[in-house]
């Protein structure tokens, strides 16, 4: 098959995202499985009532790498399954190749899990290779886009995220994908992005952009490219394609990346998002102990951010057996920061606790109705402006039913 030239190849994404942009939401089945598991009555009949109602783009919605749950993560298949879902907004997480050219990876490190690399010629770049499970030591590799050049990386072909680390040989170590997702829409791989690719297809699906500047993992300066050097070329791939600053909303888990875009990018980091990951960095932070939050909610917004998004347990707690906010929702409200989440759908069936991201809550998981309990208190109580999801109807389908726009 001949290969189109790049900038055809760019049109052609965006006149199948435009084609993809007008067809009608659809959100599926499983948002009435959802509902049906619900122990919540009033909400169970207030979701209910919504069963017919036409469904819209919202971007309180925000696809979590498209819709990883059965797609494979930042691929072209999977931002369009997100788009079709509602969303109305996508993300990208930036990663950067050895010739410094920016792609869609959720880390530099991930090849390994989340694409074909050691089924092909170029696992012999890979940073460490694979290695079989040997008694109790499990099977390791670890590929990064770092390790190849940006025509490499799209020779790849993507596949749902996952390893199977008691595996002998790579095949078995590449079909590791947990029970409760799926291979059903991986199986003929997916088509992997590169940065300025996601641009084109999400201008042409009318939506907006949330990409994430993933944290190297090679020492920086890399090749003289200083961290901020790596900032500062994302925010220039929206500028040459003419985004509006105000359709873009980066974010970092590197508070200097965040203070950096507000500075050198106003325009871009007014809208800037920290992604706060302080609970897995500072042992002695507590989401219930504002005396913990270094910086506080205030020092944050006097820096000049305005938007915050921790993951959802930090923003809520158990009060008198029902979910509630917790003091650290309660200080970034008071505080004037915006509040995003992340992210629903990514946890398996929640019939005995929901793990990692129900850890604050996990006494009262015990079904998977409570995934729209939970969307419910951080939506109206915590009062979150947007929720990433690995499956991003079932808050499409909240947001319309509330009229969360």
């Amino acid at each position: 098959m001949r290969t189109l030239p790049p900038t055809l190849s760019l049109l052609a994404l965006a006149l199948t995202a435009g084609v993809a942009a007008a067809a009608p939401v659809e959100v599926g089945v499983r948002p009435f499985f959802l509902i049906d598991q619900l122990r919540n009555p009033d909400l169970k009949a207030r979701l209910e009532a919504c069963a017919d109602k036409p469904m819209e783009t919202s971007t309180f919605s925000i696809a979590h790498r498209g819709a990883p749950l059965q797609f494979p993560e930042h691929t072209l298949q999977s931002y369009r399954a997100a788009a079709r879902m509602g969303v109305g907004v996508q993300e990208c997480d930036v990663a950067f190749t050895a010739d410094r050219k920016l792609v869609c990876r959720h880390a530099q490190n991930d090849l390994h899990t989340t694409t074909d690399i050691l089924g092909t010629e170029l696992a012999k770049k890979c940073t460490k290779p694979f290695t079989p499970a040997s008694g109790d030591t499990p099977a390791s590799a670890e590929c990064r886009t770092s390790d190849i050049t940006l025509a490499e990386f799209k020779t790849l072909t993507g596949k749902m995220d996952a390893a199977n680390t008691r595996a002998t040989t790579v095949d078995a170590y590449m079909k590791g994908t947990p029970a409760w997702r799926t291979d059903l829409y991986a199986a003929a791989g997916g088509t992997l992005m590169t940065h300025a690719e996601y641009i084109q297809l999400v201008k042409g699906q009318g939506l907006k952009f949330t990409p994430e500047l993933k944290t190297p993992a090679v020492p920086m300066p890399y090749d003289g490219w200083t961290q901020e050097n790596y900032a500062q070329a994302m925010i220039d791939e929206y500028k040459a394609a003419g985004i509006p600053p105000e359709d873009v909303f980066p974010q970092s888990f590197n508070l200097s990346d965040i203070l950096y875009w507000i500075k050198a990018e106003p325009a871009f980091g007014r809208q800037a998002v920290f992604l706060d990951e302080r609970d897995e960095t500072d042992k002695g932070f507590n989401p219930m102990d504002a005396a913990t939050f270094k910086p506080s909610m205030k020092e944050l917004k006097d820096m000049g951010v305005n938007i915050i998004a921790p993951s959802m347990p930090l923003l809520v707690t158990v009060e008198n057996g029902r979910i509630a906010p917790s003091v650290y929702a309660r200080e970034a409200k008071a505080a004037g920061l915006k509040i995003i989440t992340w992210s629903l759908e990514r946890s398996g069936p929640l019939q005995k606790g929901g793990g990692y991201y129900y850890k604050t809550i996990n006494g009262v998981v015990n079904n998977d109705g409570v995934i729209y309990e939970l969307l419910d208190v951080l939506a109206q109580q915590v009062g979150v402006s947007g929720v990433f999801s690995d499956w991003p109807a079932t808050v499409t389908y909240y947001a319309n039913c509330m009229n969360l726009k």
